[in-house]
């Protein structure tokens, strides 16, 4: 078979994720992260969220005392989503707006990237989600 010259896809449609909680999850989604409901499945229950740019797929687990937690060491599949912040600032802030955040669970301030100069932390929001919250000032540089 002769491998593709271009690549047969064109960006990310949308990311599908299952949590324990999506009343938490969409809470935090709108609440601390500002992102907009954008759809709702009640009969699945699902819900979908975007920030104007990406779009999650959130889908509530049917048993959550049940659902396996999550092991970024043992489990095939996503290791943690990460979303990107506009400056260095907007990390910062963020960061201390997740800290306070009830049920939001920090993994590690924010911190360089090896040597930098992008910088990073990661959070367990309350329905379980490992996210990752990242800026390098060289991709806005480039992307205005």
């Amino acid at each position: 078979m002769t491998p593709l010259t271009l690549p047969a896809t064109h960006g990310l449609d949308h990311v599908g994720l299952s949590v324990r909680s999506l009343a938490d999850t969409v809470r935090f989604f709108q609440e601390a992260l500002g992102w907009r409901l954008v759809g709702e499945r009640p009969d699945y229950p699902a819900a979908f969220v975007s920030d104007g740019r990406a779009t999650l797929s959130l889908w509530q687990v049917a048993d959550p005392g049940h659902a396996a937690a999550f092991d970024r060491r043992a489990n095939v599949g996503l290791h943690h989503l990460a979303l990107a912040v506009a400056d260095e600032q907007g990390l910062q802030d963020l960061h201390a707006r997740l800290a306070a955040w009830p049920g939001v669970t920090v993994e590690f301030a924010p911190q360089p990237v090896r040597a930098g100069p992008k910088r990073h932390f990661i959070v367990l929001e309350p329905g379980g989600l490992r996210l990752e919250f990242a800026h390098d000032p060289r991709d806005w540089i480039t992307a205005v």
